[in-house]
């Protein structure tokens, strides 16, 4: 049986991972379960969803529910109004974490955050990702032009307005070019769709 860890040492560990540690990663970085559960019983660690706790004394970023969301899900990606909002394009506020996942894939379970997950398949669910830290985790996201394409695809559960607000601001503020936005349409099927609203940029 190992040693149980001091409690200083396990607060490094925490710190070390941005503040953030699921009780898995938790236990594989050295924590003893019997020091995790004495950490949580006097308050110096708050669980944020099931099985992931956050060390209180460390701020969390206002991208925590990606973060968490990352934590509970490898495969899952930022998607539509949340990676809009990601990236600032959007006065749209989700009401749950947007996510695309691939076929097969299973929607993280817990009660917080709230998930929606839409199936992506292909090179739609794989191109167009990028990498961020957030928090000690890393989170996919889509870019800005494969995000507004992606809206567009299913404007019919988001609203045409949404991407069209996305399309505009992202084109004014130099967020992607248009041979960008061209390559995602395609890739998404929607260039037809896009066409005309691509065109009035121009």
């Amino acid at each position: 049986m190992p040693k149980r860890t001091p409690r200083a040492t396990a607060e490094s560990i925490f710190r070390k991972a941005g503040g953030i540690l699921r009780t898995r990663d938790a236990l594989a970085r050295g924590v003893h379960p019997r020091t995790l559960y004495d950490l949580r019983d006097t308050g110096r660690i708050e669980a944020l969803g099931r099985g992931t706790y956050h060390l209180v004394d460390v701020p969390v970023t206002e991208k925590l529910d990606a973060a968490l969301v990352a934590a509970r899900s490898p495969k899952a990606v930022l998607c539509l109004i949340s990676a809009l909002e990601w990236h600032g394009l959007t006065t749209q506020v989700p009401r749950a974490v947007q996510i695309a996942l691939p076929p097969g894939a299973r929607a993280p379970r817990g009660r917080y955050p709230a998930v929606r997950a839409f199936r992506f398949s292909g090179r739609a669910y794989r191109e167009g990702v990028e990498r961020h830290s957030v928090d000690g985790l890393t989170i996919k996201v889509y870019g800005a032009a494969k995000t507004v394409a992606d809206c567009f695809k299913f404007r019919n559960r988001i609203g045409i307005d949404v991407a069209l607000e996305a399309l505009r601001d992202g084109w004014r503020g130099r967020r992607f070019t248009m041979d960008e936005v061209w390559r995602f349409a395609r890739i998404c099927r929607v260039e037809r769709i896009m066409r005309p609203y691509l065109e009035s940029l121009g």
